[in-house]
């Protein structure tokens, strides 16, 4: 089944639908004038609507006040002029009452405003045998519009007291519109009590408060949108110069030393300026002054350790003279010449590492690549290491299931990392055995170390990288070494693009596991190998179950990839 363009249009448009919450809130966390405006649009838009209400309900009430007042006095006349004409006639008979009617009628109209008039003797009483035909309004005639407790109230009146009520009054349109209805007593002479009613429509006041209210809100948007930009304007103005703070910022953070802010004004912005170029400049000198220093120390060490080969190799040629003819020498002096054989060599080694880091702090070690198998690769770190483990009583075991193990890799460097790391799992292994694991996937290729001694804690497992540290400094050193191995090795697993890290657990032993990208372009999202091993907590039955040895003094646990 195909889909058409529309559809997938409107597929598109339904998931940028979606998506617009999530991009607001982005927007919200990232730009601070964003948020300013929208804070301050909603505030003055909650302010807005509350004095628009407040006014649009005074509004009405005072002109709704004001209508009535109007209503009453007018109503007030109208009534007094048609009890007027009632009381200046002594005539009695049915045709001289409705002739006074029609006169109180025209009284009404001539005194009030409205044409809604209604009158209705009052029930309950007799008069003088003279009927008088009640007559309303049509608008007034309608149930419900005069209500039985507004003629109760006016009927029980014998003050000429005023009651009015609001009620809807129909329209031409078929509609309502709001009204008032008054209503008066008066009496007519012979024929008794009678109620007025007087209907007002408010249809014109009401049109007038709806005028209001919408100049009222029509206003208030207008307010609140000059608010929003008048706010854009300003905190564009004040959010520009920390704007170009943070990008000044970002740039002294990459390495860019010369930029500055621009110094315009004498304002607080202006300030802020030229403390942060003052601090920006404190920052450069600083910097570098501790880039020469550094410079100066790196050439130090290479200049010293390139000046020591020389009489190094005169002493190392001596030496080597005397320890070849040891055995006829006295006893204490074969063991001086012992001890000076081993501690050259340790020299030697030590300057080499030297150099080494010499190299990785002045930027100028570089890779040798080429597409390696670090299977092969641990099998002759391991065949070099055999000896040392032997004489330790650790039996080396590599494991490697199988997969892409070829990466691009300087395998000098790599080769250094895996003797250094088997070099510290002999040495703190306590006599136990030594697992080394390969294994990779599509984006990287890892390797691990895994002992069984003593283990670390927490902090000296965040030390174990740093120069010349030792977990435990009294403890006797079996194998030599400078103290720099394992720094070495993670400047050679950072030059590689890869990552060095380590596991380890008081009693449990210790993880050192190697990641490193199949391709020197390409990242990684994930290693091969866990960091923390399986038997995180004691011996791992795999490691006593191994296959026999693939050649002496290794076990090999290999999958059909190897």
């Amino acid at each position: 089944m195909t889909t058409g363009p529309q559809t997938r249009m409107r597929g598109r448009a339904w998931r940028d639908w979606r998506g617009w919450p999530r991009r607001v809130v982005g927007v919200w966390r990232r730009s601070l004038q964003f948020r300013t405006v929208v804070i301050t649009v909603v505030l003055s838009a909650l302010a807005v609507v509350a004095t628009g209400a407040y006014m649009a309900v005074s509004i009405g009430n005072d002109l709704f006040q004001s209508r009535l007042q109007q209503v009453l006095v007018e109503s007030k006349n109208a009534a007094g002029a048609a009890q007027t004409i009632f009381d200046s006639s002594d005539s009695a008979g049915e045709a001289s009452t409705i002739s006074l009617l029609n006169s109180a009628k025209s009284a009404i109209i001539a005194s009030s405003s409205s044409r809604l008039i209604a009158l209705y003797a009052t029930p309950g009483q007799t008069t003088g045998g003279t009927t008088v035909l009640s007559f309303a309004s049509p608008e007034l005639a309608t149930s419900g519009v005069i209500t039985p407790e507004l003629r109760d109230q006016v009927a029980a009146d014998s003050e000429g007291t005023q009651y009015w009520q609001s009620v809807e009054l129909s329209n031409e349109n078929g509609g309502t519109d709001p009204g008032i209805i008054v209503g008066s007593p008066l009496t007519i002479p012979g024929a008794g009590a009678f109620e007025l009613y007087i209907g007002y429509n408010l249809a014109e006041a009401e049109q007038t408060l709806v005028f209001v209210q919408q100049t009222l809100w029509l206003g208030g948007l207008a307010l609140v949108a000059l608010i929003g930009l008048v706010a854009w304007l300003i905190v564009r103005l004040v959010v520009q110069p920390i704007r170009m703070a943070a990008e000044t910022s970002e740039k002294l953070a990459a390495g860019h030393l010369e930029v500055r802010i621009p110094e315009r004004g004498e304002d607080v912005i202006s300030t802020l300026a030229r403390s942060f170029n003052g601090m920006a400049d404190s920052m450069q000198s600083q910097i570098t002054q501790l880039a020469e220093l550094s410079q100066v120390q790196q050439r130090f060490v290479s200049d010293v350790s390139h000046e020591l080969r020389t009489p190094l190799t005169t002493i190392r040629l001596a030496g080597d003279v005397l320890y070849d003819q040891r055995e006829s020498f006295p006893p204490a002096t074969g063991r001086t010449a012992e001890l000076l054989h081993t501690q050259t060599e340790r020299f030697e080694l030590l300057l080499a590492d030297l150099l080494e880091i010499s190299r990785f702090d002045a930027g100028s070690a570089h890779l040798d690549t080429e597409p390696t198998n670090l299977v092969r690769l641990a099998e002759d770190a391991i065949d070099q290491m055999q000896s040392l483990a032997e004489a330790a009583g650790s039996d080396l075991r590599l494991v490697a299931p199988g997969g892409y193990f070829e990466a691009e890799v300087d395998g000098r460097r790599i080769r250094r990392i895996v003797r250094n790391l088997l070099g510290n799992a002999i040495e703190h292994g306590e006599g136990r055995p030594i697992v080394v694991s390969v294994d990779s996937d599509e984006q990287a290729v890892a390797l691990s170390v895994r002992d069984y001694g003593s283990g670390m804690t927490a902090d000296d497992a965040e030390r174990v990288f740093d120069r010349f540290w030792r977990a435990d400094p009294s403890r006797k050193r079996t194998i030599g070494g400078t103290g720099l191995g394992l720094a070495i090795s993670l400047e050679d697993a950072t030059l590689h693009g890869g990552a060095l890290e380590v596991w380890s657990r008081p009693g449990a032993g210790s993880c050192f596991r190697l990641t490193l990208p199949r391709v020197q372009t390409r990242s990684f999202a994930s290693s091969p190998l866990p960091l923390e091993p399986d038997d995180a907590f004691g011996e791992a039955p795999a490691v006593a179950e191994l296959r026999p040895p693939h050649h002496d003094g290794i076990r090999d646990e290999r999958g059909s990839g190897a």
